[in-house]
């Protein structure tokens, strides 16, 4: 592999060093996507979340979350989202509380919940 320069590539192809960016309406319609893929898919929801202090919620996650679901996509972990806690989930989808709370609580649907529920919140939060 021969290493070049961005100026030495310049003079041979148009380089762009700049990533598109999606909107906060993008992303949460790619997650809401990608939880309709399999709408009968069985998600584990997250408890108390709104019971937790704001730096234990922020690390909160759960294999096989509606979080964790976003995070294997390849487009949305290339824009940006760094792990598939609540905090990430949080700043990524630029989210409240309340509204990551409605997506993600065991207080609305119990231990697991099926993809397309979650898929419904996640358009709901988009407003």
């Amino acid at each position: 592999m021969k290493h070049q320069t961005l100026d030495q590539l310049h003079a041979v192809a148009e380089v762009s060093t700049t990533q598109p960016v999606m909107s906060r309406t993008q992303r949460l319609v790619r997650w809401a996507e990608l939880l309709e893929r399999e709408p009968s898919r069985l998600l584990t929801a997250l408890a108390g979340t709104e019971y937790r202090a704001p730096p234990e919620r922020d690390v909160m996650r759960g294999d096989g979350s509606p979080i964790a679901v976003a995070f294997t996509d390849p487009i949305l972990h290339d824009e940006g989202l760094k792990d598939d806690s609540y905090g990430e989930a949080k700043r990524f989808f630029e989210l409240t509380d309340h509204q990551l709370h409605e997506i993600v609580c065991y207080c609305h649907v119990g231990e697991v919940m099926q993809s397309s529920r979650a898929a419904l919140s996640v358009r709901a939060a988009i407003g």
